[in-house]
């Protein structure tokens, strides 16, 4: 029986959705108590010709010491299996997922215990320290720190645009993410503790956001490998199958109450954005091209909602972006274009060509065993009249009665999204990922 003490915050369905990796800790303390339960594993994979050729790599590189102001740091690489279920196999595909030491400086070979940084998400990387400061610089006053970037992130074999086009089908497609849940989170977790740890001894897990789900992952299959758990504003779903419709509507509702907000607080963007709005519907291929190779449509422009609305000076952010919107008339009757100035920065908003698992895979974390649907898309048209008011149709929809057009937070517009054939994925995993992240039972109950 392990014994684990655990930190949370508990957040609300909506701020879940909402807020997910750029937030710092705030904790309070809790005292649970956990049984052992081992991760449920899935079919393995089957291995190409390549794989079966190649050498097995070392199981753990660490690299040099190096320096920021105040802290030391090194990195380690581990090449954990694919596939978990088959562990042993010399010719199972092996991946590689890469932590980032951290200490205080001239604490190099002080004996302190470690802490693991889980990365909120999914499918973003853990910061990138370049100095001594927030929460890090307190942590390695007492820690070793890890920040651990999860399978298929940052160095950990990272699943990006471009690598999953080399996987041509969507069935294919699904047969490889299925392998980059926190279940497998938890185990890569658990082979870094035996490789790293002197005497594999147990150590401390920080889970922000999604990685406070993956820290009940850990909580439900693998106590053994936990002194103490904090959790920061995560906090998964439990006792329930799936409850991604029951975030999505206290979401909208948020977001709903967060544009009446935003007009209110900028009533002159209502004309501005009903002016982009109207160019992109009538601009040649129902957009304008970003720089990043898609195409700024109406619906589109919605995203933006998804930062603007969701953090903290979100707000001025959107206004100050939409002020630079058009690019100025230099020769009198010169057409009236966007300006690259926004037409960057909307790329650099709207980041998920940039880490795609975020928006593959988040609605499959309010999930413990499988989704029913695609439930976002199910709801955007049809749930509310808030939501049907927020779905752009054509330019003649778009400006009745001079209504504000509302921002919003849907993801599945995204050029690169549907080029990774998102839907048909997504149709695909309801079938498939048929196997629980978390344990309510094991928890509660024991084996």
């Amino acid at each position: 029986m392990a014994v684990v003490t655990s930190f949370l915050r508990c957040t609300t369905a909506a701020a879940l959705a909402l807020h997910h990796h750029h937030h710092q800790p705030a904790l309070l303390a809790v005292r649970l108590r956990f049984p052992r339960h081992r991760i449920p594993t899935s079919r393995a994979m089957s291995s190409s010709p390549a794989a079966d050729a190649a050498p097995a790599p070392a199981p753990h590189q660490a690299g040099p010491w190096y320096a920021v102001p105040d802290l030391s740091l090194r990195g380690h690489r581990f090449a954990v299996p694919l596939d978990h279920s088959s562990p042993g196999s010399p010719s199972a595909p092996r991946i590689t997922v890469f932590g980032r030491e951290v200490v205080a400086a001239g604490k190099e070979e002080a004996p302190l215990p470690y802490l693991v940084y889980l990365q909120g998400g999914p499918g973003y990387e853990s910061p990138r320290p370049t100095e001594a400061s927030g929460w890090v610089k307190k942590a390695c006053e007492e820690y070793r720190v890890l920040l651990l970037d999860q399978r298929g992130t940052g160095l950990s074999t990272p699943l990006t645009t471009s690598s999953l086009s080399q996987i041509t089908s969507a069935a294919e497609q699904v047969e490889y993410l299925k392998h980059f849940r926190a279940d497998n989170i938890v185990k890569d977790a658990e082979f870094i503790r035996r490789h790293l740890v002197p005497d594999a001894k147990p150590w401390t897990i920080l889970g922000q956001s999604y990685g406070g789900f993956c820290a009940v992952t850990y909580l439900s299959f693998a106590p053994e490998g936990l002194k103490a758990v904090l959790l920061t504003g995560g906090l998964p779903p439990l006792g329930k199958p799936c409850t991604a419709e029951t975030v999505y509507r206290a979401c909208f509702k948020q977001v709903q109450q967060q544009n009446e907000k935003y007009y209110k607080r900028f009533p002159q963007d209502i004309q501005v954005v009903h002016e982009v709005v109207r160019y992109l519907s009538e601009s040649e291929g129902g957009g304008v091209l970003l720089p990043s190779g898609g195409r700024l449509t109406p619906k589109m422009l919605q995203c933006l909602g998804l930062w603007g609305l969701g953090f903290s000076g979100g707000f001025e952010r959107l206004h100050y972006l939409l002020e630079r919107v058009w690019d100025p008339v230099l020769v009198p009757g010169a057409k009236k274009n966007i300006s690259y100035y926004f037409l960057k920065e909307f790329d650099m908003w709207v980041g998920f060509d940039q880490n795609p698992l975020y928006a593959l895979l988040h609605e499959s974390i309010y999930c413990e065993v499988t989704f029913d649907t695609f439930f976002f898309i199910c709801l955007a048209g049809t749930a509310t009249p808030f939501l049907k008011s927020s779905v752009i149709h054509g330019s003649r929809d778009l400006h009745r009665n001079g209504q504000p057009i509302r921002f919003s937070m849907k993801m599945e517009v995204c050029l690169t999204l549907l080029r990774l054939q998102k839907k048909a994925v997504l149709c695909i995993l309801q079938e498939r990922w048929c196997f629980p992240v978390f344990s309510m039972r094991s928890m509660l109950y024991g084996p």
